[in-house]
């Protein structure tokens, strides 16, 4: 007679698959932090924050973490905005070059 324990993960066959905990652990998210720090006669010469969170697009959303939204090389929404916001910045200068252009030749 085999004794089973219970698993935490509630699966029939006793034992949790990958698939399973990948599901909890997106669903819940996990936080891992550390430091590191590297120092020389009491003189800190080195410092290295680790800040990794493991969550769902959705979960991180509920949990105000929404960077990717604003990064130009994971959003194509973000990419467009910061090209028109280029274009507007450049459009700007050529008509204050143009401006100045014109008061100089109404001098000549």
């Amino acid at each position: 007679m085999s004794s089973q324990v219970p698993s935490p993960y509630g699966s029939s066959n006793g034992g949790a698959n990958l698939a399973d905990i990948l599901e909890r652990v997106l669903d819940k998210g996990v936080v891992i932090a550390g430091d590191i720090r590297i120092n020389l006669l009491d003189i800190e010469l080195l410092t290295i924050k680790l800040r990794l969170i493991v969550a769902s697009v959705e979960r991180a959303e509920e949990m105000g973490i929404d960077w990717w939204r604003d990064d130009p090389t994971l959003s194509s929404g973000a990419r467009r905005r910061e090209l028109a916001q280029e274009n507007e910045r450049l459009r700007e200068r050529i008509a204050a070059l143009e401006g100045e252009q014109e008061s100089r030749e109404e001098i000549t």
